[in-house]
């Protein structure tokens, strides 16, 4: 194996979808962590990534053969307001290699330094956001979410200014692509249709290769990109994940979750909760997400109306039955996960008035998202041990337990299946958000990232459960919570 065996395709679109140019050096990159597992599925050899050369390599100090450093230019509706020129401020796609799978994967730097559209940003990371991302997108990826991935991060040796100086670092992040809604958007306000096709080309044959015949290709694209997200939101209402900033330019045509700013999983559950500090009106709730992704789909299909069809009527009609089919697509993704989670074949429709029961519980109770879940899964299956040890359910549960387990006798599922799904669908445990906290004061404030590494290496399994993982499954003491979350941008 090379150091990165580059493939390159993004960099032969037309020229007006980036601009080429390399990162800026930084003084004294130092590794903080290297993906071994995943830069092997990449064909990456592991050692050469945390050598000399690859952490030049990551901190932008060395460009390897193959590598056509490039940003990406697109807009995006940022809380409902259309910004028309964002672009990669911060980022470089380093280049694209094809894994072990075969799949194609891009590899971008996160923290890489200014662009032409950093709009007067520095184009730098403090550490704290990279450690997060780090964090939590590994941990999307071992809780079975679509999402971009980790592939190493390094500390710069330079500072940062925010609020405060802060140490800076670089993350290498891995994704089927980087191509947004909001890239549709830019070319389609400028009305650059060769873009858009070229766009609509690139991304059926990447990542929906299935549909690449199609006798409308731009149809076949916005029902492929509709039928992942719907399945992607649902993962994320399933674990209880508020994503944060779920503006158009952050959500992937290839359907993985991109861009953990100020994201969190929450601890207690409510509807209605919002961590980000920017979201002040709760328009990125969790209980809005799905909405949100059902409007961000709606511009996807304004983007695409030119290709849809020659007549704007028809090609409205046929955007409009497209995006129609969000919501129900959503709901039989989310009512299957539910199912996996209660253990329990399907959700019929009789089911519901259990179900709804069960969440205005929680609601009422401000029982722990996952916790409460968990617990459901030892009562149905080892009822002796487990989360219980940490966390009951409180008493008023007691007669809708007694209820869904009636419900559990009616079903078809034999207890093997039943086990087995439902503990895929419950972990035990998740990125905490007071977890991730400590974490990040610990390398920021004592130069210590054994933390960082522990939870990392804890998350990468967390339906297992063991005596020592106490820390990482309790919910924080009212002293620890964390109530907002920050972009670091």
């Amino acid at each position: 194996m090379g150091p990165i065996p580059f493939n390159n395709s993004y960099a032969r679109l037309p020229a007006q979808l980036y601009t080429r140019l390399e990162p800026t050096a930084v003084s004294a990159p130092t590794l903080i962590r290297a993906n071994h597992a995943l830069a092997r599925q990449l064909g990456i050899d592991a050692d050469w990534l945390q050598s000399d050369q690859g952490i030049a390599t990551i901190a932008g100090n060395h460009i390897p053969a193959g590598a056509e450093p490039l940003a990406a230019v697109y807009s995006g509706h940022q809380f409902g307001s259309y910004n028309p020129q964002l672009g990669d401020g911060r980022a470089l796609l380093l280049g694209e290699v094809i894994d072990v799978n075969g799949q194609r994967r891009d590899i971008q730097l996160k923290g890489s330094g200014p662009t032409p559209y950093s709009r007067g940003g520095d184009g730098r990371s403090p550490l704290g956001p990279v450690i997060r991302e780090y964090i939590v997108s590994e941990a999307m990826h071992a809780l079975g979410v679509p999402t971009t991935r980790a592939l190493a991060a390094v500390t710069t040796g330079d500072a940062v200014m925010r609020d405060t100086v802060l140490p800076g670092a670089v993350l290498a992040r891995v994704a089927a692509s980087h191509i947004r809604i909001g890239t549709f958007q830019f070319f389609a306000a400028s009305k650059d249709s060769e873009a858009l096709k070229s766009l609509v080309e690139h991304c059926l044959q990447r990542h929906y290769p299935q549909q690449a015949a199609s006798d409308n290709p731009a149809l076949a694209l916005l029902q492929a990109v509709i039928r992942a997200q719907a399945r992607l939101i649902s993962r994320w209402q399933l674990l209880g994940f508020i994503h944060g900033v779920m503006n158009t330019d952050n959500m992937l045509i290839g359907g993985e979750t991109v861009d953990y700013g100020p994201c969190a999983f929450m601890d207690e559950f409510d509807p209605a909760k919002v961590f980000s500090s920017i979201d002040r009106g709760g328009r990125y709730a969790y209980r809005n997400q799905p909405g949100i992704a059902h409007w961000n789909l709606a511009v996807l299909a304004q983007a695409l109306l030119p290709l849809l069809h020659d007549g704007q009527e028809q090609a409205v009609a046929l955007a409009q039955e497209a995006v129609d089919e969000f919501p129900a697509l959503f709901e039989a993704a989310h009512l299957q996960g539910l199912a996996d989670k209660l253990g329990v074949a399907e959700v019929s429709e009789a089911d519901k008035p259990l179900v709804d029961e069960l969440f205005q519980l929680m609601s009422d109770e401000h029982t722990d998202f996952t916790l409460t879940f968990r617990r459901l899964y030892d009562h149905a299956n080892n009822p002796q041990a487990q989360v219980g040890q940490w966390f009951e359910l409180p008493d008023s549960f007691i007669p809708w337990l007694s209820r869904w387990r009636k419900r559990l006798e009616t079903d078809q599922l034999t207890a093997e299946t039943r086990e087995q799904r439902m503990r895929r669908a419950n972990p035990a445990l998740i990125p905490r958000n007071h977890k991730v906290e400590a974490v990040i004061r610990a390398a920021e404030d004592e130069n210590d990232l054994a933390p960082f590494n522990a939870m990392v290496e804890r998350l990468a399994d967390p339906f297992e459960l063991d005596s020592q993982s106490a820390e990482y499954i309790l919910p924080p003491r009212p002293e620890e919570a964390v109530t907002r979350t920050f972009c670091g941008t």
